[in-house]
Order: C-alpha cells, then structure tokens, then sequence
C-alpha cells in the first residue's frame, strides 16, 4: 500500500512539476518567497490583536502555533520520516525542474505548507465573523503548498501532510486561545 501511495505521490509530482514555463517559474518562485509575504504577515497580526483584545493570549496562541506547526513539520517529522526531496532522489532527480535550488535534504513535511495553513486556518478561525474575505487565505496556502510540488522541491504528499499538520496546530492553538480568553476574561 505504501509503495502505491509513493508511486501516485511521484507520478503527480511529475505533472505539476513537469508543466514548468519561463512565467510559471517566476510567479511560483515569488509565491514560495517567505519575505514577499512580510506585508501581508502585517495585515494579519494588525487584524489579529484588533479583533480579539487578549493581546497577550494571542500572542501566546500565536507562538504556539508557530512553536507546533514547524517544528512538527521540520523538527520531528523530517529527521524522522527521513523522505529525501524530489531534487535529491536518485530515482528522478536528473529529470526535476528546480528553477529555486533544492533545499535541505528531507523533505516528508512540508514546513512552508504547515506554516502557512496553520497561520490560513487560526486567521479564519479567529477573524471569519469579522471579515468577510478571511477565507481566501485557504487559496493563499494552497498556492504555497503547490508552488513548492512545481519548483520541486516537495512531493504532492509532502505538502498534504503539511497542510493536515497547520490545520491542526490552528485547531489547537486557536482553542488553547479561546480556552484562556474566556478563563482570563479582560
């Protein structure tokens, strides 16, 4: 079952990351930038403590869902699993498309994909009855998850279980929050 699962995670990594082009790369490139996002980054800690006024338990929230998020992904998980990236797989490397440079070593799971749906899913879960367009922070991350399959440096199933992880650890943290704010009322 495992060796299936493999085979349709690299036979799926071949269509995306063989339907590369001179824009594509660009756009994906800029899309999977941590820094191009630092605006936006803003935005949402600007909503985030204008919203919900437990400034410190929102701080808390948020570094425990940095603190889960990645961590699970890059700490635990990919020493563990050990899944080599597509770009350092012997079996297909010579084939991947890496417009970006390849990364670490182990990819099994995806931190970008982990952070950045954990970062979508506590923002939509925390702002959804105050702002109206929350939800396409969900596309947002999936853009991310996805641009990390096209510039091939992640397997499709890499930044699935990246995105179970951030909604996870939005899940959690966003409790651990709601949990405290009504304990420690203001």
């Amino acid at each position: 079952m495992i060796d299936q699962l493999e085979q349709w995670d690299k036979a799926l990594f071949r269509i995306i990351n063989g339907a590369h082009n001179g824009f594509g790369d660009f756009i994906m490139t800029w899309a999977s930038d941590k820094f191009i996002w630092i605006p936006l980054y803003i935005l949402l800690l600007y909503w985030l403590f204008k919203y919900n006024k437990n400034y410190g338990w929102m701080a808390l929230s948020l570094g425990l869902l940095i603190l889960i998020s990645d961590q699970t992904a890059s700490g635990l998980l990919k020493p563990w699993v050990a899944r080599l990236r597509p770009c350092h797989d012997p079996e297909i490397m010579d084939w991947v498309h890496i417009p970006d440079g390849c990364g670490g070593r182990y990819g099994f799971a995806s931190s970008h994909s982990s952070n950045m749906f954990a970062l979508a899913f506590f923002c939509w879960f925390c702002l959804k009855d105050k702002l109206k367009y929350i939800w396409l922070l969900l596309p947002w991350a999936a853009l991310i998850a996805y641009s990390r399959v096209y510039l091939g440096v992640h397997f499709p199933g890499d930044v699935i279980m990246g995105a179970i992880i951030g909604l996870l650890a939005a899940f959690i943290s966003y409790h651990f929050f709601k949990k405290l704010s009504n304990h420690f009322k203001a």
